[in-house]
């Protein structure tokens, strides 16, 4: 499968923080949705007629912690990759078979980071 129709998640509190982020997967050819909070993200991957081949998540979002959005997630869809973004990378308790990127993180870091997830 070709990445432009990969189709990512993207959720994160900070609209300018997101913009970056979905501008970037753009740029890499990946179809992105958006989401500000986690009652958001929920509406979105709950709508199991919506593909959805990786979420990315801040850890830290005003309504439910990253963590629980992502347990919440795959409740719905078990085998969702699941990255989270946090600027506190290395105190993150990551889920088993879900990853973390330190923020600030380069474009590259990024890109290289979904590929090896998808």
């Amino acid at each position: 499968m070709s990445k432009s129709h990969r189709t990512l998640l993207v959720v994160e509190d900070d609209d300018i923080v997101r913009m970056l982020i979905v501008d970037v997967l753009e740029e890499l050819d990946y179809k992105v949705l958006e989401a500000a909070d986690g009652d958001q993200a929920s509406a979105i991957f709950s709508d199991l007629g919506q593909q959805i081949d990786l979420m990315m998540t801040d850890v830290g979002l005003p309504d439910i912690n990253g963590r629980d959005l992502a347990l919440k997630a795959r409740k719905v869809r078990p085998d969702l990759p699941i990255l989270f973004a946090s600027g506190y990378a290395d105190n993150v308790d990551v889920p088993a078979g879900m990853q973390s990127i330190g923020k600030p993180f380069s474009i590259d870091q990024l890109r290289d980071k979904v590929k090896s997830m998808l």
